[in-house]
């Protein structure tokens, strides 16, 4: 012990056990046994032993919280529903209850307790003269909103993330991560416009605080999403975090190149990159997957841990732990497939465990952080004139930035009736990810089907709320509902099989298709795209450029439009 001799412990437990310890002083010693938090619970489990009285409802939730920081979670638990059965108004407790249900993996009972938390609070209104006692409310309430919003999402209940984000803003709107989780719950229901204000924050602030993944929903301005990009790292990166790799690298005979992902698993990542790993030289290049992604048994992920050459999980590991741990393996090249997605590792990539890092494909945009070095990309994707907003360098591929999978497999070809389409209609389609829609080009979608009347679009549902909004968008532009066709989520080879019943796929703008586009142009569908500034507003015509099909690029949403019609 660094600060105190096993004498000196003994002494308190002695004490502790004869009751002659104030609680103050037991939480204030206990403090100096962070390190150590065996001994630390021992010292609480002694005072709940042997003490009675008003402060053991606090000794539970402290000793649920060591507890909770070494993973006990059945023990943390029951540590925090004793706090509560003593004092069932102790908000923290019911918060760190469900903190630990969420880990255990029950995601019912965590959010039963947050909501508790709303629910029991007198709700203080966001604008009145707070005192301590009200600015605790606050930011008690706050958190369990946030909590609620954030497993909400992740369980793709993107309706009532909402609206508990929506309520915590009302209560603080000084939260920049609350809002960008915010306009991007809205861009993935189609919740038009996603700057509308909430309480106190104002359309600018919205824009302020947007995500570079949110941003590439809204704008094609790479100067914008740079600083974006920017603006993240700045919140999220200490600046002096150290180096952890050699400048000069290392000499191994075989170059060690580790890739980086939480996406090695049905994933479009993993879709594109599989036979890359299959394709790596054995006598150059020694691979390795650093992975924290879910197990989900698909033949994908077992393809990619068979190409690699050392697969090592490090799930349950902080960044500061997988960084050490690509130093001790002596990483020559880290290429990272996240950028500023969920489940990126960005201090992990900040503190350099290799010398040389690379983003790639994860994050189709600049991701400004500070340990990146490069970007994969060809010279249509990012033009020499464009590059100055990036902050990695432009590695060009001779032809295109994108791999692909040879081997992936489809299903035969469906009718259209299995499919719920019309037998002799025109199908238009746009596979797409919902949240890249936007109000302006599904205007540009319900001009088409209003000048080709014998049309229908073909949308993914991806969740009841967009397939809502966009069916209330269309009638309110004139267009029956009923022309919009929705196809559910299936496996990926039933999912190929669809390009073949389609008759143009309709990108999307300013976030075009990527692993989309490839799957479309493989199954021999043509993809009308619209190209941009940014990297995300030029994946689609990358690969038309590939593809030597030039015609299929627009630069703006009239000649996109009559060139669907024309088509």
């Amino acid at each position: 012990m660094p600060t105190h001799s096993l004498s000196d412990y003994t002494s308190w437990i002695e004490r502790t056990w004869q009751g002659q310890v104030s609680f103050t002083d037991l939480v204030t010693y206990a403090e100096t046994l962070n390190s150590h938090p065996a001994l630390c619970a021992a010292l609480y489990r002694t005072w709940l032993q042997r003490n009675a009285g008003a402060f053991n409802s606090v000794a539970w939730f402290n000793l649920g919280v060591i507890l909770f920081a070494e993973n006990n979670l059945t023990d943390s638990i029951e540590a925090f529903q004793k706090a509560l059965a003593l004092s069932p108004a102790f908000p923290q407790a019911r918060i760190n209850l469900g903190l630990a249900f969420e880990r255990q993996g029950n995601a019912e009972a965590a959010i039963e307790q947050w909501q508790a938390v709303v629910e029991n609070a007198i709700t203080p209104e966001a604008d009145q003269n707070t005192g301590p006692n009200q600015a605790e409310q606050i930011k008690n309430l706050t958190m369990a909103l946030n909590n609620i919003g954030r497993l909400q999402e992740t369980r793709r209940q993107y309706q009532a993330a909402t609206q508990a984000l929506e309520k915590s803003l009302q209560l603080d709107p000084d939260q920049p991560d609350a809002i960008h989780h915010l306009i991007f719950q809205r861009q993935k229901q189609c919740q038009w416009p996603v700057y509308a204000p909430v309480g106190k924050v104002t359309e600018a602030a919205l824009r302020e605080h947007t995500s570079a993944l949110a941003m590439l929903n809204i704008s094609d301005d790479p100067a914008a999403q740079l600083e974006a990009a920017l603006n993240y790292s700045r919140r999220k990166i200490p600046a002096d975090l150290p180096r952890l790799s050699p400048a000069n690298g290392y000499r191994h005979d075989k170059i060690r190149v580790a890739y980086c992902s939480s996406d090695f698993c049905t994933h479009p990542v993993a879709m594109l990159t599989i036979e890359l790993f299959e394709h790596h030289d054995k006598n150059r290049f020694e691979t390795y997957a650093f992975c924290w992604s879910p197990d989900d048994g698909s033949t994908l992920r077992q393809r990619i841990l068979s190409a690699v050459d050392h697969y090592i999980p490090v799930h349950g590991k902080s960044d500061d732990e997988v960084a050490q741990l690509i130093r001790q393996h002596e990483i020559d090249i880290l290429i990272d497939l996240q950028g500023q997605t969920s489940g990126a590792k960005t201090r992990m990539l900040a503190l350099r465990p290799a010398p040389v890092q690379i983003t790639y494909l994860g994050l189709p945009a600049t991701t400004g952080l500070p340990g990146i070095d490069y970007v994969i990309a060809d010279r249509y994707l990012i033009p020499g004139e464009y590059a100055r907003f990036y902050s990695e360098k432009p590695l060009y591929m001779p032809d295109v930035y994108q791999v692909s999978d040879r081997k992936r497999e489809h299903s035969p070809a469906p009718t259209r009736k299995d499919c719920g389409l019309p037998a002799r209609k025109f199908v238009f389609c746009s596979f797409n990810n919902n949240h890249k829609y936007t109000l302006e080009v599904f205007t540009t979608w319900m001009n088409i089907l209003r000048r080709v009347p014998n049309s229908v679009l073909w949308l993914l549902a991806d969740n009841p709320w967009a397939r809502e909004n966009l069916q209330k968008q269309a009638k309110a532009q004139g267009i029956d509902p009923k022309r919009l066709v929705f196809a559910e989520r299936t496996t990926p080879a039933d999912y190929l099989a669809r390009y073949l019943v389609a008759d143009l796929f309709l990108d999307t703008f300013p976030f075009n298709a990527g692993t989309t586009a490839n799957d479309a142009l493989w199954m021999g569908l043509p993809v009308l795209t619209m190209s941009g500034r940014s990297f995300a507003s030029r994946m689609a015509g990358a690969l038309l450029t590939a593809a030597d099909l030039p015609e299929l690029i627009t630069h703006d949403l009239q000649t996109y439009e009559d060139k669907a019609v024309a088509l």
